[in-house]
C-alpha cells in the first residue's frame, strides 16, 4: 500500500481559507506517473475520498489501462444529497476521529440534492452554493451511523476488487 496522497483537486473549495489544491491536471499527471512506476505490481487500485478528484482519477485510470496496466478506480457510493460536511461525513468522522468533530458548531448548509447543485458548484464553487461550505445537514449524525457507512464502503470496495481480480 502506498502512502496517501495528501493533496488533490479541491479548487471548488477555494472560497474558504486554508484550501490547498494542486488542480485536476496536476493530480491526473501525478497519478499517471505513479501508476507507470508501479509496473512491478500485479495491479493498481486508486481509492478516492473526494468528489473533486474523481474526473482526474478516471482519466489517469483510462490512460494507464490504455497503456496495458491493470487499474481499478474506486469511490465510495455517494450519500443521498449529503455531499460535504453533512450527516454522512460528520457521522463517518465521529466514528473515525470524534475528537476532530465540533458538534456544538455543526450547522446545515445547502440542503438541495447534489444533482440540483452541480451547475452552481461547477460555475462558482462550493461558496456559491453554501455560505458555510456545508452541502447537507449534519443534524442527527452519530458514530454508529458512521460505522454503518464505513462497513458498507468496505464491502463495496471488497466487491469491486473481487470483480476486478476475477
Amino acid at each position: 500500500m502506498a502512502p496517501v496522497l495528501a493533496y488533490g483537486s479541491s479548487g471548488e473549495h477555494a472560497g474558504f481559507a486554508g484550501t490547498l489544491s494542486i488542480g485536476q491536471d496536476a493530480l491526473e499527471h501525478v497519478l499517471t506517473e505513479l501508476g507507470r512506476s508501479a509496473d512491478h505490481f500485479a495491479g493498481l487500485v486508486f481509492i478516492n475520498g473526494h468528489g473533486g478528484n474523481l474526473p482526474p482519477l478516471q482519466r489517469a485510470g483510462r490512460t494507464l489501462r490504455a497503456e496495458g496496466r491493470r487499474v481499478l478506480v474506486w469511490s465510495p457510493p455517494a450519500a443521498h444529497g449529503d455531499a460535504h460536511a453533512g450527516r454522512t461525513e460528520t457521522s463517518v468522522l465521529l466514528a473515525l476521529c470524534p475528537e476532530l468533530v465540533r458538534v456544538d458548531r455543526a450547522e446545515a448548509g445547502a440542503k438541495a440534492p447534489l444533482a440540483d447543485l452541480l451547475s452552481v458548484l461547477r460555475s462558482g464553487g462550493v461558496l456559491a452554493a453554501s455560505a458555510n461550505g456545508v452541502l447537507g445537514d449534519p443534524a442527527g449524525a452519530s458514530a454508529a451511523e458512521g460505522e454503518q457507512w464505513l462497513r458498507g464502503w468496505v464491502a463495496d470496495l471488497a466487491a469491486a476488487v473481487d470483480a476486478w481480480i476475477a
